[in-house]
């Protein structure tokens, strides 16, 4: 790819991530946030539900390019390996993510930062790991979070949210 497509292409992702991902095949349901660019080369083999939100560095694989080792052998000459990746309404996918062909990850679920998702997520789950594994269901991720939430000023916070985390850090008096 040329210099200037590169350029072109990098602007158009980062303008308007949604209609980039759409433009290229990726089927992106309504209210998604996209950090991500990581398409692989089928991006039409990907759909995304409702409200998700893919974090930056995430890879989605959607063919097996292992199967270049026999491919020179008559019997294996035509074998191919692509898997359509689904990702269901209301998840998150953490930074640095690999998801592999063929996988689809439920409704209302979180797969944690650095995760390799090499099978199903059920709806309603927290996955992390390398291979990702249930952690959690998304109830008991929530009720994590809240008892974890220190107190803070909610009107500060909308104000002005770097000064109202760092003082909720102890970072500032």
């Amino acid at each position: 790819m040329g210099i200037v497509k590169k350029i072109i292409t990098r602007y158009k992702q980062t303008k308007d991530p949604v209609a980039y991902a759409r433009s290229i095949g990726v089927t992106v349901g309504e209210g998604c946030r996209l950090l991500s660019s990581g398409w692989g080369s089928e991006p039409w083999l990907i759909s995304l539900g409702n409200r998700v939100c893919i974090s930056g560095n995430v890879t989605f694989l959607t063919h097996d390019g292992s199967i270049w080792v026999f491919r020179n052998q008559p019997r294996y000459r035509n074998v191919l390996k692509y898997g359509a990746i689904s990702i269901g309404d209301n998840s998150f996918i953490g930074n640095g993510t690999t998801i592999l062909p063929g996988v689809t990850i439920g409704e209302n679920s979180v797969v944690g930062a650095g995760s390799v998702v090499t099978k199903d997520v059920p709806p309603g789950s927290v996955v992390a790991g390398v291979p990702a594994r249930v952690i959690c269901t998304i109830e008991e991720y929530a009720e994590k979070c809240l008892s974890n939430t220190p107190e803070y000023d909610v009107e500060a916070y909308k104000k002005d949210q770097k000064s109202a985390v760092l003082k909720m850090l102890g970072k500032l008096s």
